[in-house]
């Protein structure tokens, strides 16, 4: 694969949980072997790097955000050597691969904390927090209250209490500690050397946070994030960082410093905005998201855009109105979907009421903006959720490759899976499933792999000069975007409703190529832009202030 530093500025991403993939052993667990044999499926989707959610040996009560050892593969997923096939057999398709990694915390039955248990004197014991009077040391909430009385949990053999911000079974590490530091600086070399291309940076905002005793924190966070940036830059040019800063707006622009820090952050402001406009459908929110979220970012990094993740949908950045009616709004007759007080266990298709038309237009439309897009594994054919299941697991169940038993995900019987497959409802793997889409030219797979391959080719959204288009309709979003002699138009209808629209293109007449999209539109020759859009319609069109008219392929 060809060394390109600036890859990660257009790149489409694939999120995905190996577990949940698929399995090639029968085991009832997803493996690399699987993901292997499953790459061909994501190139001809139009994905150019994969980010693995965690692999490593864990006892996975945290779905493997709960680490046991950075240093290897959880033997249920395979060896080191079949990651290092993934990875090889991904770069031959042009796919770079980037994993989590999770400075923050580790699991209680990690070896730097049982050794720290063990022995206060060794280095282990300063790689965490701890006291021997917790009513009076440092205290605040934890990230989990419905699950967690608070952040200090007592261990019988250190006979003293730990700090842990998430679940008692995730102790904090203390990364202001310099030895964890070159530590970490080690983990990341290392897997730099099993061939990958960059790393997620887990809870990057909870790494920053006072802890301890004595509440301490980092005197510069920054400097230890410009530090990973050097370590990971000097081993591979072209590795980037992914951050998980899930902070303030005003704060956001900091992490990635003078493009010496993360390369990439997932737009959780975005997120939230996006996902309540395209539920009222109005884009009152998406012109507030403009307002309070710095786009100015493109010399020093570049923003991830998403819908869904593998956790809820956090709407904790909403104005508090908004954040209430979009609690009602996603959750109308079932408490289960709304979980840890900030958000829903919905996919997006349970969402937005598995209307295909109605997802197409919301992945156009995250599409469209600033920044890379992510993809959620299954979002592509649109799998829902099964909100009998825990937590976040409802958005977490295996892959639905076909009709065929347990969706084609494992030949292993059904109680030895890792989760149940959904086999009811609307979106049982009966009804939704790739097999069926894949062959089908106006499934939710192929619209949203057109939506993918477009977006490939137009650097007006990364490179350009960007902005909304004011039009009289407060449910269609019109968006431009500028760069050198072409513009590109996106128009996307957020209602289900026939919708026509106008603008002054700022065009020659004739000079305009239709990219994507059900929508249509009629320019007169010296005159204004029409688009004629029916329900959740969208429509891209490139246009050249030369007077060419510039095809799919040559942006």
């Amino acid at each position: 694969m060809i060394e390109q530093p600036e890859w990660f500025r257009d790149a489409v991403l694939y999120e995905l949980d190996v577990k949940r993939f698929y399995d090639s052993d029968g085991d009832g667990w997803g493996d690399f072997e699987g993901l292997r044999q499953r790459l061909d499926y994501l190139d001809r989707l139009g994905v150019d790097a994969i980010w693995l959610l965690p692999f490593y040996p864990s006892p996975m009560r945290d779905n493997g955000y709960d680490v046991a050892d950075h240093y290897d593969v959880d033997d249920r997923l395979g060896t080191l050597a079949d990651f290092r096939a993934v990875v090889e057999a991904a770069h031959d398709r042009d796919i770079r691969v980037l994993i989590d990694m999770i400075f923050n915390h580790t699991s209680d039955q990690h070896e730097w904390f049982q050794r720290a248990r063990e022995d206060p004197n060794s280095k282990y014991r300063e790689f965490y927090c701890w006291t021997d009077d917790p009513e009076s040391a440092y205290s605040t909430v934890n990230i989990f209250p419905e699950h967690e009385d608070g952040v200090w949990s007592y261990d019988e053999v250190a006979d003293a209490h730990y700090f842990h911000q998430f679940y008692h079974y995730q102790p904090d590490l203390d990364i202001a500690n310099p030895q964890l530091q070159s530590e970490v600086e080690d983990v990341l070399e290392f897997w730099l050397d099993q061939g990958v291309d960059g790393f997620r940076v887990d809870a990057v905002a909870p790494m920053t946070f006072r802890k301890g005793e004595d509440g301490h924190e980092l005197d510069d966070p920054h400097a230890l994030f410009r530090r990973l940036n050097r370590t990971v830059r000097e081993k591979k040019e072209d590795a980037v960082l992914l951050a998980e800063a899930d902070d303030q707006p005003e704060l956001l622009d900091e992490y990635f410093g003078d493009g010496d820090e993360f390369d990439l952050q997932l737009n959780f402001v975005g997120n939230a905005h996006l996902v309540y406009a395209l539920g009222i459908e109005d884009t009152w929110p998406l012109e507030r998201l403009f307002d309070i979220l710095p786009y100015d970012v493109f010399e020093n990094g570049q923003w991830a855009n998403f819908l869904r993740n593998f956790d809820e949908l956090n709407l904790l950045k909403l104005p508090d109105d908004a954040f209430w009616h979009a609690k009602e709004l996603f959750n109308p007759d079932d408490e289960d979907a709304w979980i840890f007080e900030r958000g829903h266990a919905r996919r997006t298709a349970g969402i937005f009421e598995n209307n295909p038309e109605r997802i197409a237009m919301a992945h156009s439309l995250m599409f469209s903006l600033p920044g890379s897009p992510v993809i959620l594994a299954g979002d592509e054919i649109g799998m829902g959720e099964d909100l009998s299941l825990d937590e976040r697991d409802p958005v977490r169940t295996p892959m639905q490759w076909s009709d065929d038993r347990n969706a084609g995900f494992s030949t292993a019987d059904s109680d030895d899976l890792i989760l149940p497959v959904i086999d009811e409802g609307e979106f049982s793997y009966r009804e939704i499933n790739v097999a069926d889409q894949l062959g089908e030219p106006y499934s939710l797979y192929n619209r949203i792999a057109a939506i993918a391959h477009t977006r490939s080719v137009c650097s007006e959204l990364w490179k350009g000069e960007f902005g909304q288009v004011p039009v009289d309709a407060d449910d269609v979003w019109v968006f431009r975007a500028e760069y050198e002699d072409t513009v590109l138009i996106t128009v996307h209808n957020l209602s289900g409703e026939y919708r026509e629209v106008t603008i002054d293109p700022d065009l020659p007449w004739g000079a305009t190529a239709d990219l994507l999209g059900p929508g249509h539109y009629e320019f007169e020759e010296d005159g204004p832009m029409t688009f004629y859009l029916d329900g959740y319609d969208y429509v891209w069109v490139r246009g050249d202030s030369e007077g060419e008219r510039v095809p799919l392929g040559q942006p």
